[in-house]
Parts: structure tokens; C-alpha cells; sequence
């Protein structure tokens, strides 16, 4: 057989064997990363009980935000097991007995990665806003239907944002409400006292509102500035109320959130931006992640390779461990990028790209050090890291 030949079917035969791992780590941490919702799910459940089909959409919508992450993680595990499965099998042993090195066996392992990279852009560019967009229309939808679920009788209520809200009485039927007390706390230096002896809940879907109808009550309002008192009686008199985020999470806005944009809103939003605010940064920064996390997937792939080669059988779990260690890295990378970079303190683009070029490179060292038949040292290793890590905070804190 000749070698050409041989170089193509190891290169099949490794893509063939990364799927199924690829498969199964995404099924599972996918089921991981919704348990996480089970609580707020259940609580809806119980407050609302919404029907199973609402529960399914539910999950769908929420499953592109955890995608962005598990698939980048997915890739890397994939390529990492592998290796050490071939490494401990002794296939690699084999491969290089046979003339293939180790740059041989990088082509589809950098193949597979940039499968991954494109399925995690997809989920990020049209994925998340389309998810974040219908979670966000369901849950709104569920809250209003179910809206006397959050109103409970001769109790304060926080449900909506800025407003306290008291009723003596609700009838479910006709949604009529006895004896309302309303402190409105929306506006900055001023609290508005409202009472009336009845009113009624309505919905204004389109506008993604509540409207309280109030009857024959009286409105008072204080002015904190200019230490004024203000009373005016009404026989009809419309409050709109606005659900607070976490309730139910249809935290209701007529705006877009950053997530819930695509990317050329992004880029619209961005370039017509008048002032550098937080939102602005905001937005800056859920643009370049939306490409920085697919690229995630070229730089954890990239370190896989050695990683996997490296370990035999007997420290396979050793390989694991460095690999999930390793994607904390990252994720701790990210975090603190977008944590500085939205406060401004550095330009987002360095906070969403750093990790992967912190990953990336100490791949392509581990890379080098594989093909030059060098053990992975722990110590060696670890004085890399922190070294990168180091180097990587200095560019940011150099920057104006």
C-alpha cells in the first residue's frame, strides 16, 4: 500500500471515530446544562400548568444559548478521547512505526474542528436570537395568560418592576379586582400613590403589556426634589405595568436585548450607537463573541491532539482532567473578558478573542513538544499557563 493511500484512510478513519464521541458529548451535557432550568421550569408548572408542549418549546428556545458552549467542548472531548483511546489501543505507536507522524493524523483532527466551528457560528448567529426572540414572546404569552397566578389576594406583590402592587380580592373569572393599592416607584425622585376601590387586569400583547384599569379612585404623588404633594381623583384611570425580569423570565421590553439581535442588527446597532455607554459595549462585545466562540473550537481542538497522544491508557483520566481544566480556563478567560470589556476597561475585541489565543498557542506549544517526542511535565505545563495567562492580562492592562 502505498503511503499517500495510507494517510487517507488513517485521516477517514479518524474523522469516522470522532462523531460518535462528538454525538454523545453533546447529548449529554446538553441534558446537563437543562437540568439547570428544571426548578424554574417546575415552578412554572405549578404556578401556570402549562402543558407539555409549552414545557418541549420551552427547552427548545433555551438550548441555543447552552449550545454555543457545549459544542466547542463537545469537539475538544471528542478529539481528546480519540487519541488516548488509539494512544492506549497503542494505534498511534502503530501509525508511527508505520511512517505517519504526528502532523500526518493533525489534518482531520483540524477538519473536524472546523465542522465544529461552522454548526457553533450557526447556533450563535441565528440560533441564540432566534431562541432568546421566541423564549422570551412563549414566556410573555404564558404570564399573561396565567397572569392572576401572580397576584395573590390581601398580599404585597413585587411581580412588576417599579410597582407594588396590593388587592383585597380577585375574582379569576372576570379578572375584577376590590380594594387596589398601588405604589409606583418607575419614576426617579417621585413615588405615585394610587388606590381605588375596583379595577381590572387586561393585556396588551402587541405592546408586551399589562394594563390595570382602576374605577372612581384617587391618585397621589410626591415629588422628592421639589418637596411638592400632588392629589387628583379619577373615575377611569389605565396603569401599565411591566413584569420584572426573573418572573417567570418575561422580563417584558419592547427593546431587543443584545442576544436577541442578529448580526447585522448588531452592526446597525453599533454603527448609529451616539455615545460609548455600556449598551454600546454590550453590544460590541456579543458581536465578537459570536465569532469568537466558534473559533473556540480551533484552538480546544488544536490542544486535543497532543493532549490525547501524550497519555496512555494508565493516565487517561489525567488527559480528562487537563482537557475539562483546560475548557475552565477558557470559560474564566471569557468571563472576565466580557466583565472588563463591558465596563470598558479594554476593547471588547481583545476580552471575546484573548482565550483563544491563550488556548491556541499553548496547543501549538504542546504540539511542538509532541512531535519532538517530549512528555507533557506537569510543572512545565503549569509554568506555561500561568506564563500565557500573565502575558495575556498584561496586553489588557496596557491598553488605554
Amino acid at each position: 500500500m502505498s503511503r499517500p493511500l495510507a494517510v487517507t484512510i488513517v485521516h477517514r478513519y479518524l474523522l469516522k471515530e470522532f462523531f460518535q464521541p462528538f454525538l454523545v458529548n453533546t447529548v449529554f451535557f446538553s441534558f446537563i446544562f437543562l437540568m439547570t432550568q428544571i426548578l424554574e421550569i417546575t415552578n412554572m408548572v405549578v404556578n401556570y400548568n402549562l402543558r407539555l408542549s409549552r414545557i418541549v418549546l420551552m427547552m427548545l428556545y433555551t438550548l441555543p444559548f447552552f449550545l454555543q458552549f457545549i459544542l466547542p467542548m463537545s469537539v475538544m472531548l471528542a478529539i481528546l478521547l480519540t487519541f488516548l483511546r488509539m494512544s492506549g489501543d497503542n494505534e498511534i505507536t502503530a501509525l508511527k512505526a508505520g511512517g505517519i507522524g504526528l502532523y500526518q493524523v493533525l489534518p482531520p483532527a483540524l477538519l473536524f474542528a472546523a465542522f465544529g466551528c461552522l454548526l457553533t457560528g450557526l447556533v450563535s448567529w441565528y440560533g441564540l436570537p432566534w431562541g432568546r426572540t421566541n423564549f422570551k414572546q412563549l414566556a410573555l404569552e404564558t404570564a399573561q395568560q396565567h397572569l392572576d397566578a401572580l397576584i395573590k389576594e390581601r398580599t404585597f406583590n413585587d411581580t412588576f418592576k417599579g410597582v407594588m402592587l396590593y388587592v383585597s380580592h380577585m375574582d379569576p373569572a372576570s379578572r375584577m379586582l376590590t380594594d387596589v393599592f398601588i405604589e409606583d416607584q418607575r419614576t426617579e425622585n417621585i413615588v405615585t400613590t394610587v388606590v381605588a376601590p375596583s379595577g381590572n387586569l387586561l393585556n396588551d400583547v402587541p405592546r408586551g403589556k399589562v394594563v390595570l384599569r382602576l374605577y372612581n379612585g384617587m391618585i397621589s404623588q410626591v415629588d422628592v426634589d421639589r418637596r411638592s404633594v400632588n392629589t387628583v381623583q379619577f373615575s377611569t384611570y389605565d396603569i401599565a405595568l411591566d413584569l420584572k425580569p426573573g418572573k417567570g423570565r418575561a422580563g417584558i421590553s419592547t427593546s431587543k436585548s443584545e442576544e436577541e439581535m442578529y448580526v447585522s442588527e448588531l452592526v446597525h446597532h453599533i454603527r448609529t450607537a451616539a455615545i460609548r455607554d455600556s449598551r454600546y459595549y454590550k453590544l460590541l462585545l456579543e458581536f465578537h463573541k459570536k465569532f469568537s466562540l466558534p473559533f473556540a473550537c480551533m484552538a480546544l481542538g488544536l490542544l486535543a491532539v497532543p493532549l490525547g497522544i501524550q497519555f496512555k491508557a494508565a493516565k487517561r483520566s489525567y488527559g480528562i482532567g487537563l482537557g475539562m481544566g483546560f475548557f475552565l480556563l477558557y470559560y474564566i478567560l471569557l468571563s472576565a473578558g466580557w466583565v472588563f470589556g463591558e465596563a470598558g476597561s479594554y476593547p471588547p475585541f481583545i476580552g471575546m478573542w484573548l482565550p483563544n489565543v491563550v488556548l491556541g498557542g499553548i496547543g501549538l506549544l504542546l504540539l511542538k513538544r509532541a512531535a519532538l517526542e517530549q512528555p507533557i511535565d506537569g510543572s512545565w505545563l503549569f509554568h506555561r499557563i500561568s506564563r500565557s495567562v500573565r502575558t495575556g492580562f498584561g496586553m489588557l492592562r496596557a491598553k488605554p
